[in-house]
């Protein structure tokens, strides 16, 4: 998990790339979790607070801009 601080240093298409990795990476966990798979379940939710947070910082960015 990335902290806010070093999510607040990276540029708009740095956010937008790590968003990207992170949606991928919370398809996936609901993959492994829906065929039984996935170990420890509080990765989704770690995972879906990092989008928001994420999507937050972009929507910032832009609208300040």
């Amino acid at each position: 998990m990335v902290k806010t601080k070093d999510l607040r240093a990276m540029t708009i298409d740095e956010l937008e790339a790590k968003l990207m990795a992170d949606k991928k990476e919370q398809i996936n966990l609901r993959i492994q979790q829906s065929t039984g798979q996935l170990q420890n379940t509080s990765n989704i939710k770690k995972v879906r607070r990092e989008v928001a947070k994420i999507n937050t910082l972009i929507s910032e960015r832009k609208k300040n801009s």
